[in-house]
């Protein structure tokens, strides 16, 4: 039936006048700029560097991707609603700390909290994800009950949150220090892994972010809670007369957007191994540069969970080619900066366009 449907679509583009076809294909090339030139360089790289898309690599790729996912799928929902959350990489930060902490091995000689014994694995991850809910939840009440914009009420949790952090990292034993010796069961968890393609080993966290991502698609596209957030973005007023509670669903966007945040730090603490104040630091740059390549529309409204994925996956792809290339990674920073800037202009153009 799909190619049936490809078929038609095809054979009517065929018949329409040269005009249109030109309109047409000028239309999806410049909707596809920043997609098609991350293709393009994509290839580049690979013809550059044969060992670019290696099995090892492409693994290595699948990981990051892995790590990144959750704080994309969270941050998308704040896009969504036309807001942002500047506060997600310190939120990952604390979190990853605090899970770190707890899950210190008992016989490590620098542990945080010598008195402590190491906690279970799932007691710390409903820790980390109480810890980020609550954050969201303060951003998203502050955000629906005082009518402020996300920017300024994330950009305040956000240097809250840092701060918090750096008065954690000052308790126990640490004073300051990086907390690392994590327990090799927590490690295993996160870092192990029971499944390989030929000789290389799939960490297990690439599963996780998998079950996570089913979860989010079904909350969004199956829920009436995912119905009335896009709702919400695409038109607030209208929804509220609607009957839907703008309020509420403003409130659960940002919390579920902090369980994500949240579950992020729990990987990545172990993933990291050592943690530190800079822990986190810029992540929300990442997922929002994802967000957008993949679709996730400023205007509100606009977004799908696969669209997520391609853009999560595309730039962490293009972050590793950078670095096959020699890159210096302070360099990253200004090519992060412009793949943000050109995405965002092409999301307005095409919103603009449809006006």
């Amino acid at each position: 039936m799909e190619k049936l449907n490809l078929k038609k679509k095809f054979m009517d583009f065929r018949e329409l006048p040269a005009d249109e076809k030109k309109q047409m294909a000028k239309t999806f090339f410049i909707d596809n700029a920043l997609l098609i030139l991350l293709l393009l360089a994509i290839i580049g790289i690979q013809i550059y560097q044969p060992k670019f898309l290696s099995l090892s690599s492409v693994v290595n790729i699948l990981s990051l991707s892995a790590a990144n996912l959750p704080i994309a799928l969270g941050i998308a929902g704040c896009i969504i609603l036309t807001g942002t959350d500047l506060s997600a990489g310190r939120i990952v930060g604390l979190t990853a700390c605090v899970a770190a902490s707890l899950l210190q091995a008992a016989s490590y000689p620098g542990k945080m909290f010598p008195g402590l014994a190491t906690f279970p694995i799932w007691v710390v991850l409903v820790i980390v994800i109480v810890i980020g809910a609550f954050i969201g939840f303060v951003n998203g009440f502050c955000t629906a009950k005082f009518n402020l914009h996300p920017f300024i009420v994330t950009l305040a949790t956000q240097l809250i949150t840092y701060g918090a952090l750096l008065i954690y990292l000052m308790q126990g034993t640490n004073n300051g220090q990086s907390i690392s010796g994590l327990d090799s069961k927590y490690t295993t968890f996160i870092t192990g892994s029971v499944v390989k393609i030929g000789d290389v080993p799939i960490p297990n966290q690439v599963f996780y972010a998998v079950i996570i991502t089913i979860i989010m698609w079904f909350i969004w596209n199956k829920t009436a809670f995912g119905k009335n957030m896009f709702a919400v973005g695409s038109n607030p007023e209208a929804a509220n007369v609607s009957g839907v509670n703008v309020t509420f669903t403003i409130i659960m966007v940002f919390v579920l957007a902090g369980i994500m945040y949240g579950v992020t730090g729990f990987m990545e603490a172990a993933r990291i191994g050592s943690n530190t104040a800079s822990t986190g630091a810029n992540y929300e740059l990442d997922a929002i540069a994802a967000c957008v390549i993949g679709g996730v529309s400023f205007v509100g409204g606009i977004g799908k969970i696969r669209g997520v994925i391609m853009g999560v996956v595309l730039l962490r792809i293009i972050f590793v080619g950078l670095t096959f290339l020699g890159i210096d990674n302070n360099m990253q920073y200004v090519i992060k900066g412009l793949i943000i800037l050109v995405a965002c202009a092409l999301d307005m153009r095409k919103y603009l366009v449809k006006r």
